[in-house]
């Protein structure tokens, strides 16, 4: 892609953004066998932590293309503590533990959990540089998938049959003419693709809290001897709680890296910050002058919550970053983007396969929108329960005062721990009622709740999870593209023809009879169709099984 007479690259799909919606896409489309071309003028995937939280449902993500066990060898140590603490500073009190498992534990209590977590795969505490390189790695590896980073958008035209593009380096260089039949801009907060289309993002901005809300100033650092200094017990989060310096610090490797994040005070100019002066902040955060070198710093805005009013337009497509703006509390943001990709990704290649209507595209907006909005609510709720409460002035000193300050903040902080920290009815009950590309049943689903998940195989949501008499896991069998359970013992009429309307169609579909009482009771119904992306599209006794595929597919309702 070099030199002032390149030739046109021609794919199926142009990606602008190679962070984590645009390398998971690259892996949806390119194990379906799209053409695509991704290009992020950065030299590489994040050299900074950025997003801390793996959930749970990303990690059934990663189990579903292979490679969660990857992901969860990466990041802390397997034994390695992955609880949320709270301090007045971090060589001060401890006010609170939310105690959460290690990578290792997490393992194997997947096996074990209730109904709440009933999962292969339970959340990692990874950082987002750790993922990228992974996702890059096995995207790099598939036929027809080209990354080039160090390169960027300048311009496009969607032509309605296609889309033309210009990249160029990064760097300076000549550019390069693209011929792609989709354009999706995965391209962050600042959006080229958003912008150009006249998308603007709606929602709240500029929140000011006492926590969370305003100029926030980072800093990557290596502390090696951090917990020696503090004589705390280790924990992934470390949430500093005092009126002059609030902050939270995530482990990265737990081997002395860490990701600071305090907000700055008024009058404080992050512009005129040295070195000195940044690392100054978080010995005041910690209370002592722990040794420490910086590796990255810089500034950010929280205080987001911004959906963009709409997910593209045409043959131009938008996802992560550049339709929902987060306030990083709950660790939301980059796993809303992973499930953007892997709702784009099954649906983009079955419209460039023929095997789809390109009306099944309208059901991405109509799905992934209203997620959004339900997800920046949440995570806005966080950062209002965490910033909004204020540090009592008494909380640091050593007299009754600060005893009981201290205790009402514990309480409070550990309360507000369970509430952002185990949130699986968030991980695993986002739904996608009234979709096209849903067929409902008439059940009505459980109440939509942050911290309790009620299973269920009510059309438009995750299909419940079940470990088997063999001891493996429901989700493992199901097939790459779509899966029928069935689940009735009958004579395979429907299953065969639901085989043969997929074939007829051009899609893969996998047969899956469980043998189990206990699936038949939590699906209740004889037969469960799950689309590519593990939601649940449609169930039933029988039906017409070709009017169900072209209703998925995105050819008009079933009548």
């Amino acid at each position: 892609m070099s030199g002032a007479a390149a030739a046109p690259v021609v794919c199926d799909v142009l990606v602008a953004g190679g962070g984590p919606c645009g390398l998971m896409l690259a892996n949806e489309l390119g194990r379906r066998g799209i053409s695509l071309l991704l290009v992020d003028e950065k030299p590489d995937t994040a050299f900074n932590p950025q997003a801390n939280a793996t959930q749970a449902r990303t990690m059934e993500h990663f189990r579903r293309l292979g490679f969660a066990d990857e992901i969860r060898a990466l990041g802390l140590p397997p034994d390695y503590p992955t609880d949320i603490a709270y301090f007045t500073r971090y060589a001060g009190h401890e006010l609170a533990r939310f105690r959460l498992p290690s990578a290792q534990a997490a393992k194997a209590r997947a096996r074990e959990s209730g109904s709440s977590w009933s999962t292969p795969e339970l959340p990692h505490r990874v950082s987002q540089k750790y993922v990228e390189a992974v996702l890059r790695r096995h995207a790099e590896a598939l036929p027809g998938v080209s990354l080039r980073y160090g390169w960027r958008l300048e311009d496009f035209n969607d032509r309605g049959d296609g889309v033309t593009a210009m990249v160029a380096p990064a760097a300076g260089g000549a550019p390069v003419a693209v011929q792609a039949r989709y354009l999706v801009g995965a391209d962050g907060a600042r959006s080229l693709v958003r912008r150009r289309l006249g998308i603007r993002y709606g929602g709240e901005t500029g929140v000011q809290r006492d926590f969370m809300g305003g100029r926030m100033y980072a800093l990557y650092l290596q502390a090696p001897d951090f917990y020696a200094a503090t004589g705390h017990a280790p924990a992934w989060m470390n949430v500093a709680f005092n009126p002059e310096r609030r902050a939270f610090m995530a482990a990265v490797d737990g081997a002395g890296e860490f990701a600071f994040h305090t907000q700055l005070q008024p009058g404080e100019d992050e512009g005129r910050l040295g070195e000195a002066d940044a690392l100054a902040l978080f010995h005041a955060t910690a209370g002592a002058a722990i040794p420490a070198r910086i590796l990255s710093r810089g500034s950010w805005t929280a205080g987001h919550a911004l959906v963009a009013d709409s997910f593209g337009r045409g043959r131009v497509l938008l996802g992560g970053d550049a339709v929902h703006l987060f306030t990083p509390t709950g660790g939301l943001g980059y796993n809303t983007a992973i499930e953007d990709a892997v709702n784009l990704g099954w649906k983009l290649a079955a419209v460039l396969h023929g095997q789809a209507a390109p009306a099944l595209l309208d059901s991405y907006e109509a799905e992934r929108r209203p997620l959004a909005l339900r997800n920046t609510a949440h995570a806005r709720a966080f950062a209002d329960s965490l910033g909004l409460f204020r540090p009592d002035p008494a909380i640091e000193r050593d007299d009754a005062a600060g005893a009981a300050a201290r205790a009402q903040a514990g309480a409070y902080l550990g309360d507000h721990a369970r509430r952002e920290f185990n949130i699986p009815g968030i991980t695993f009950g986002g739904r996608y009622d009234g979709s096209p590309a849903i067929i409902a049943d008439g059940s009505t689903p459980p109440a939509d709740a942050a911290n309790v998940y009620v299973p269920t195989a009510c059309p438009g949501g995750r299909p419940p999870h079940l470990w088997l008499a063999d001891g493996g896991s429901l989700f493992d069998r199901f097939g790459f593209d779509w899966t029928l359970l069935a689940l009735r013992d009958d004579d395979g009429a429907f299953a065969a023809a639901m085989q043969a309307a997929a074939a007829r169609a051009g899609i893969g579909l996998v047969v899956v009879r469980p043998d189990s009482p206990a699936a038949r009771d939590l699906y209740a119904a004889d037969h469960v169709l799950i689309r590519p992306d593990h939601m649940v599209a449609w169930r039933g006794a029988a039906g017409d099984a070709a009017a169900i595929l072209r209703h998925l597919l995105g050819y008009g309702a079933a009548s």
